[in-house]
């Protein structure tokens, strides 16, 4: 008789064990969102954990749509998280370029002046005495101009700009092709994960953005959602309405309207942020 080996299948605890856990985590951060969502669909008042609405309603949200003290800061931070993110893209990438040009005099120069900026900065009243000079106080441009200008951000895409081959700008040179030629027809088409990820940054930052709006200003006509958001849950500064909502419907159901457009975008987003993890990691 042939002796067969007979091999025995190890069971590891690992991935057992590491499975459970972040099964876990996944509970505990999904259940009080599951709870904000149900509470954002119960017309009638009620307090603690619920799995279902036991009154299901949608006016929390017509609320929101049709009433101007809260669709407004809605559309404000639409607007301010759409304008920033362009702004703040098209100074990144066009200072990340200038950073790349190995010829320029006081290149480093001007590369060191940045990375000073992150490190030391005016502070919050040097900088609102700025604000107020420039007449830029309870303006949008208040909110706009400091956050589009994000020195971390052009430090990732100077990076990732450095790690496209010098071959193709010689190439490109060779072809007649101007400094700005190449910029927009190579270096940004070569640049979608990195547009990708940091406009994503630059969006997160704008539509969440409280301090800016808190300091520089002070018309309601002009607040964001999250100063609205904030107004609603802390000073119940809610509407009054006549569809028979509770308060804590509508505050449950702003709460839902500030988080679900990134919940919505960085499924959409994930293949170019996951690519954009590593911007300017690997270069030639």
């Amino acid at each position: 008789m042939s002796n067969t080996n007979k091999k025995t299948k190890k069971v590891k605890a690992f991935p057992i064990v590491n499975a459970i856990i972040f099964i876990l985590i996944s509970l505990i951060i999904l259940l009080p969102l599951w709870k904000v969502l149900v509470d954002s669909l119960d017309a009638a008042p009620g307090y603690g954990m619920r799995l279902w609405p036991n009154n299901l309603s949608i006016n929390g949200y017509k609320l929101i749509v049709t009433r101007t003290a809260l669709y407004r800061p809605f559309l404000i931070s639409c607007l301010v998280t759409v304008v920033g993110c362009v702004m703040g893209l098209l100074l990144s990438t066009l200072g990340a370029y200038v950073l790349i040009q190995w010829n320029m005099p006081g290149r480093n120069l001007f590369a060191y002046m940045l990375l000073f900026t992150m490190i030391f900065n005016g502070g919050m009243i040097p900088t609102y005495l700025v604000m107020n000079q420039l007449k830029l106080l309870n303006t949008l441009w208040a909110v706009l101009l400091p956050l589009s200008i994000n020195v971390y951000n052009l430090v990732l895409m100077r990076n990732f700009f450095e790690g496209i081959p010098q071959s193709l700008f010689e190439a490109a040179e060779i072809d007649g092709c101007s400094p700005i030629g190449i910029f927009i027809k190579i270096v940004l088409p070569l640049s979608k994960a990195a547009l990708a990820s940091i406009g994503l940054m630059f969006a997160v930052t704008f539509w969440n953005d409280y301090t800016n709006f808190k300091l520089y200003v002070t018309k309601n006509s002009l607040y964001n959602f999250q100063m609205k958001l904030r107004s609603l849950i802390m000073d119940s500064d809610v509407p009054q309405n006549n569809d028979k909502v509770s308060d804590n419907t509508i505050q449950n159901a702003a709460i839902i309207v500030a988080i679900i457009p990134f919940m919505i975008i960085y499924p959409i987003c994930q293949d170019y942020f996951v690519q954009g993890v590593n911007v300017g990691a690997v270069k030639e």
